[in-house]
C-alpha cells in the first residue's frame, strides 16, 4: 500500500512539473500579442519566437534523456528548473526581439529537460497501469495551462513584465521541487513485474548476471537500427504536424468557410480541452486493449473525424463542425501517452528516456509541416482540401501503426 501511494505521489509531482513546463507552449497565445505590442514587432517575428522554442524544446530532449537514464532525474531537473525561470524572466526584461529569441531558447531547453524526466517517470515506475499513469502526466502538459490561461490573460493586460516574472518564479520553484522529489526505482521491480526476488538494476529491471543492462534493453544506437523506430518516427511527425495545424489554424479555417465567430472560438476551446482529455482517457484504455491496437484505431478515428469536420464546414453546419474537430483532437492526442509506454516496452525501461527523446525529435519536423508546409498547402489548394489531405494522412498513419510488432530480441 505504501509503495502504491509513493507511485501515485511521484506521478502527481511529475504531472505538476510537466504542466509548469507546458506553459511555454500553451500560454504563448495569451502572451504573444501584448509582447508584440511592447516590442513593436510583427506577426512573422512572433511566429519565429514560437518556432525557436519548439526546436530547442524538442532538440534538447535526447541529451537530457541520455543523462537521466545514466545519472537519474535530479541532474536534468536542477539544470532545467533555472532555465524555465530564466526564459520568462529574460522575456520580461527583454528590450528587443533577439533577447526574446534567446530567452525562449533557454526556456525551450528547460522545458525539454523537465518534459523528458516527467514523461518517463511512469515508464520506469509502472508496467500494469503504465498507459494510464503516462496519460495523467502527459495530459498535464496542456491541462495546467488550460487552468492558468484566464489568470495569465488578466495579468498580461494589467502588467506584462510582472506577469512574466511571476510565471518564471512559479515554474522555477515547481521544477526545483520536482528535483527534490522525483527519483527512479532504486531497488526491486516496477509495479506488476515478477516477485521482486533476485538482483535488479536501478530502474527496477532484472539485470544481466555480469551487472550490465537488463536483458532486452536497447541503447539508442541499437534502437535506430530497428524498422519499428522509424515507423514510430514517421507517425510522430504526422501526429505533431496535423495537431499543430489543427491547433494553430482551426479558427482561421472556420472563418474561411464562413462559420460564425462564436463557433470558431468554441472550436479552438474544444480542441484544447479534447487534446488533454484524449491523452488520459484513450491512453488509459491502451492498458486494457493493447498499445498498438489502441493508437492505430485512435488515429484512424481522428482522421475520419477531421474528414467529417471538413464536410460539416463546407455545408455550413457550424456546431457539428466544432464537435468533429474536437473529436479529431481527442483521438489524435493519445499517441503522446501511448508512445512513451510503447518505447519502454519495445526497447526497455532502462534507456526509455533517451529512446523516447530521440523519437520526440519528430516534433521538429512536425512543426515545419503544421506551420510552413500547411500554410503553403492552404495557399495552393485551399482550406478544405488541405484539411482533407491532413485527414487522409492521419488515417494512413493509423493503418501503418497497426503493422507494429516488438523488435525480435523482445519477442518471447
Amino acid at each position: 500500500m505504501r509503495d502504491s501511494r509513493r507511485r501515485v505521489a511521484l506521478v502527481a509531482v511529475a504531472a505538476l512539473a510537466i504542466g509548469a513546463a507546458g506553459t511555454y507552449q500553451f500560454v504563448w497565445s495569451s502572451i504573444r500579442l501584448p509582447l508584440g505590442s511592447a516590442l513593436g514587432t510583427g506577426e512573422t517575428q512572433l511566429g519565429t519566437v514560437y518556432t525557436v522554442f519548439l526546436v530547442f524544446q524538442a532538440g534538447s530532449q535526447f541529451p537530457v534523456g541520455w543523462v537521466r537514464d545514466r545519472y537519474g532525474p535530479r541532474v536534468p531537473l536542477l539544470v532545467g528548473a533555472p532555465l524555465l525561470a530564466a526564459g520568462y524572466a529574460g522575456t520580461a526584461v527583454a528590450d528587443g526581439l533577439f533577447a526574446v529569441y534567446a530567452a525562449y531558447a533557454l526556456g525551450g531547453v528547460g522545458c525539454g529537460a523537465v518534459y523528458t524526466v516527467a514523461v518517463n517517470t511512469p515508464v520506469k515506475w509502472f508496467t500494469e497501469r503504465r498507459g494510464l499513469a503516462t496519460g495523467v502526466v502527459t495530459m498535464s502538459y496542456s491541462g495546467v495551462s488550460f487552468l492558468l490561461i484566464p489568470v495569465v490573460r488578466r495579468g498580461v493586460a494589467a502588467d506584462l513584465a510582472a506577469t512574466l516574472l511571476a510565471l518564471g518564479g512559479g515554474v522555477g520553484v515547481v521544477g526545483l521541487a520536482a528535483a527534490a522529489v522525483l527519483r527512479d526505482p532504486p531497488e526491486g521491480v516496477a509495479e506488476g513485474d515478477g516477485d521482486g526476488q533476485g538482483e535488479t538494476d536501478g530502474d527496477g529491471e532484472r539485470a544481466e548476471p555480469d551487472g550490465g543492462l537488463p536483458a532486452g534493453t536497447y541503447e539508442w544506437r541499437d534502437t535506430v537500427r530497428t524498422w519499428q523506430f522509424w515507423l514510430l518516427y514517421a507517425v510522430m511527425i504526422v501526429v505533431n504536424g496535423v495537431g499543430l495545424m489543427l491547433i494553430g489554424k482551426v479558427v482561421t479555417y472556420a472563418d474561411a468557410v464562413g462559420l460564425p465567430a462564436a463557433v470558431a472560438t468554441a472550436g479552438a476551446s474544444v480542441v484544447a480541452f479534447a487534446d488533454a482529455a484524449g491523452i488520459v482517457t484513450v491512453g488509459g484504455l491502451s492498458d486494457r486493449f493493447g498499445r498498438v491496437r489502441t493508437v492505430a484505431a485512435s488515429l484512424v478515428c481522428a482522421g475520419l473525424a477531421l474528414l467529417g469536420a471538413t464536410v460539416a464546414g463546407a455545408a455550413g453546419a457550424a456546431w457539428p463542425f466544432a464537435a468533429l474537430v474536437g473529436l479529431a483532437a481527442l483521438f489524435r492526442s493519445p499517441a503522446f501517452s501511448v508512445f512513451p509506454s510503447l518505447v519502454g516496452e519495445y526497447y526497455g525501461a532502462a534507456r526509455s528516456s533517451e529512446n523516447y527523446a530521440l523519437l520526440y525529435t519528430g516534433k521538429v519536423w512536425g512543426s515545419v509541416f503544421g506551420g510552413t508546409v500547411a500554410s503553403l498547402l492552404v495557399v495552393s489548394v485551399g482550406w478544405t482540401t488541405s484539411f482533407r489531405a491532413a485527414a487522409v494522412v492521419l488515417c494512413v498513419a493509423g493503418a501503418a501503426t497497426a503493422l507494429l510488432r516488438p523488435p525480435a530480441e523482445n519477442v518471447s
